[in-house]
């Protein structure tokens, strides 16, 4: 390991060890048991999980199980922070921890790592208890037949758009990226605020630049892998799809250093009134509807992404799961803990106190639900469109090999043709 990683590495865990002195309200306030207690502890990831509201569960399942008492630590800003985290703590095989959310891209690296105990033995056949989800995340959390995860709660990319300003102009949403293009040259060109951005993306090199290079490839009807997790990438489809975002910079829809833009960056730039149409995760709706701070309170729409000339509308599917530790010392207790909170009563309790996404597709009927969420009903078909990225052992190098090229694409170092060609050279050999 090299030098820098090591601090980094040293600095995260410092940080998770700060966290697990105060991060358990939950089980501060749990009244003392009279006999021996299992102690249960979880690692609930950073501020977009809503690691308070997972407190709250937990303090409601230990209302009912007074044998039991959970603590939890979180940390981490991002999904690969996180992953860099468990990474240090599962490849020491350290007890400590017993439950884990993860990412949606990572049940299969984990459980091909060993890091994970399969739940088949505690919850029963996977076909049937993957039944309620919607299908994407069976498909992530089922490993080979094995269930590596449960679904705490979903999440896609959505188009967010300024509602006001397309009312304005008399604007539709847009259906299209070229219907996108059109739409924010006319607001723009309208409004004379030189800081003003018709479209937000992400293009650093991080895990949601993945996402911006898949969607228009996905969007034209091609995929990365086939059903036996084999390459299948169409090169020239995926030059196309790099060249869009390049022809929207070029145009002014898209501002010059996109290839420094990060997921926080789209919020926080939206947020302020500086972007007309922003691509981000369903966390930043309750940032944009409810920070004090926001300048865009009650003027925001969300509907699923645009599509190419031609193809279908399609998001990149996020959420997360949790997955019991294989090196639990209570891997019953564990499993029991995970079921309840994936359980449909749990996501109906994350859905309306924190704004998270159902796994179950009954939730997003449910009145309950859609009465504290009504843009739900235009969130839905985002979700119902998403799609998986590849679920593979390897996945940290194709989320690496993706997102680095694309951002030098994206920053103007490498052609399209240059970083597909680049990007197909090293799934090969990873993707087998």
């Amino acid at each position: 390991m090299s030098g820098w990683r090591r601090l980094a590495v040293a600095a995260l865990m410092a940080l998770m060890e700060l966290s697990a002195l105060t991060a358990s309200m939950a089980a501060q306030a749990a009244p003392a048991a009279a006999g021996p207690q299992t102690v249960l502890r979880v690692f609930v990831g950073g501020g977009n999980q809503r690691p308070d509201l997972m407190r709250q569960l937990f303090a409601r399942y230990m209302a009912e199980h007074p044998g039991l008492r959970i603590e939890s630590e979180a940390g981490g800003a991002t999904s690969d922070l996180q992953r860099q985290y468990l990474s240090t703590v599962l490849n020491a095989k350290d007890p400590s921890l017993d439950i884990f959310l993860v990412d949606i891209v990572n049940p299969a690296q984990y459980e091909g790592a060993g890091w994970v105990e399969p739940l088949n033995a505690y919850l029963g056949d996977p076909a049937t208890v993957m039944r309620r989800y919607l299908p994407a995340y069976g498909d992530a959390d089922v490993v080979q037949g094995r269930i590596a995860a449960l679904p705490a709660f979903a999440d896609a990319m959505f188009m967010y758009y300024r509602r006001d300003l397309l009312e304005k102009y008399h604007l539709p949403p847009p259906r299209t990226w070229d219907e996108l293009g059109r739409a924010a040259h006319t607001i723009q060109a309208g409004e004379h605020q030189p800081r003003l951005q018709g479209l937000s993306i992400q293009g650093a090199p991080i895990e949601g630049t993945v996402c911006t290079f898949l969607l228009p490839y996905w969007s034209a009807g091609h995929s990365l892998t086939d059903a036996a997790g084999r390459l299948t990438l169409d090169r020239d489809a995926a030059a196309r799809g790099l060249q869009q975002w390049l022809d929207l910079m070029a145009g002014g829809v898209i501002k010059r250093n996109v290839a420094e833009v990060k997921t926080q960056d789209t919020v926080n730039e939206f947020k302020a009134g500086q972007v007309v149409f922003g691509i981000g995760w369903s966390f930043a709706w309750d940032r944009f509807d409810h920070d004090a701070d926001s300048q865009v309170r009650g003027r925001v729409g969300v509907m699923a992404l645009p599509a190419v000339a031609g193809g279908r509308r399609v998001s990149c599917l996020g959420g997360w799961q949790w997955a019991v530790s294989a090196y639990s010392r209570h891997k019953a207790e564990a499993a029991a803990l995970v079921h309840y909170l994936a359980s449909a009563e749990a996501g109906k309790y994350l859905a309306i106190r924190g704004a998270l996404l159902p796994t179950d597709p009954a939730l997003y009927t449910d009145a309950d639900v859609l009465r504290a969420l009504p843009w739900l009903a235009d969130a839905a078909e985002g979700v119902l469109a998403g799609r998986s990225r590849p679920a593979t052992p390897d996945y940290a190098q194709v989320s690496d090999a993706i997102s680095s090229t694309t951002s030098a694409v994206l920053a103007g170092v490498k052609t399209p043709e240059q970083g597909v060609r680049q990007i197909g050279s090293r799934l090969a050999r990873v993707l087998r």
